[in-house]
């Protein structure tokens, strides 16, 4: 193998440029681990940072995928052999580190998880960077104390790809999951990946006053702005926000009270940076008792390496539902 396929973006003259290149393994960022890729995947972030929309990459040019999954084919590592089959997800992939749209990858052996047993390479992928945040967050409310019989768990962005892995993910805990969602036709989706109710963005109404009736035992929000404003007036006593994303807004404007009058506990989820025993605590979860029920429903869509670069549009339009996976090699 002399050279290889890789999606590449770059900066010329202030603008993001992004297309398909040929490379070498010495071109790649620095690693002691080289991946055969098989499978990546898309997500928001990855849309962003293709089309310049967002400010994702902290160095040009770098390949781009935040996620990847294949099989190593040399290592420095004697924990992580050749032929081992693995999956990388953050970690830096595509803002500081070559990520995972290339036929091959070099990363560091502390990004790299191998496959738990019951999941294999596509469907890691179906599950993906979003699929990881949704069970991170979940992780994160249920050592903070989060239950099952304390009420529903409020999620939007329902029909995003954190959205619906984790609703999957509650229902089969046994929360009690309403979904928030923009799409009118939503309805059966969410319904068939374990959503007990849906309501429609545009009804809600977000209030004015520091706390309103208290409606949640928990949240997982992928929105910000005045979404996550409204959960904090709506959380009941002792409810848990995870808020994983701004697809919406950065803003968040609100007061200290529901933090002191309701004991609102208001969870930062980051994927990028969590510690190595935290990340495999996580991706052993979601192959055991957060293993997603619904996973060909919610990742039904394939695509081809070819089709990447039309593909990133729908994710900025916010007119896609589920999660996609890109078969990058055999």
């Amino acid at each position: 193998m002399d050279t290889f396929r890789a999606y590449r973006i770059d900066e010329k003259d202030g603008k993001v440029v992004a297309g398909f290149r040929e490379m070498t393994i010495d071109d790649l960022t620095d690693g002691d681990v080289v991946i055969k890729v098989s499978h990546s995947t898309i997500n928001f972030k990855d849309a962003l940072a293709a089309t310049g929309a967002g400010r994702i990459l902290r160095r040009y040019p770098l390949n781009g995928g935040i996620d990847l999954a294949g099989e190593i084919v040399s290592s420095n590592d004697a924990g992580l052999p050749a032929g081992t089959p693995v999956l990388v997800n953050g970690c830096g992939l595509s803002e500081t580190v070559d990520g995972g749209y290339a036929e091959y990858a070099r990363v560091a052996s502390s990004s790299v998880v191998p496959i738990p047993a019951g999941l294999d390479a596509a469907a890691a992928m179906r599950i993906g960077t979003a699929g990881y945040t949704a069970a991170l967050a979940i992780h994160r409310m249920e050592q903070n104390g989060q239950q099952p019989g304390q009420g529903p768990v409020v999620v939007t962005g329902a029909t995003g790809g954190v959205g619906s892995v984790a609703i999957d993910m509650l229902s089969g805990r046994g929360y009690e999951v309403v979904a928030v969602t923009g799409k009118a036709d939503a309805k059966a989706y969410l319904e068939s990946i374990g959503a007990r109710r849906i309501l429609a963005r545009a009804d809600i109404d977000v209030g004015k006053r520091p706390l309103e009736r208290a409606e949640w035992a928990g949240a997982i929000d992928s929105l910000g702005g005045e979404l996550l404003t409204w959960l904090t007036r709506t959380m009941a006593y002792g409810g848990n926000i995870a808020s994983v994303g701004l697809a919406a807004s950065p803003a968040l404007e609100t007061t200290v009270i529901p933090f002191i009058l309701r004991a609102v506990c208001l969870l930062g989820i980051n994927s990028v940076e969590t510690p190595r025993d935290l990340r495999l605590a996580v991706w052993s979860r979601i192959a055991g008792d957060l293993k997603p029920r619904h996973l060909e429903t919610i990742g039904q869509r394939t695509i081809a390496f070819d089709e990447l670069p039309g593909a990133f549009q729908a994710y900025l339009d916010g007119a896609v539902t589920g999660r996609t996976v890109v078969e990058i090699g055999s």
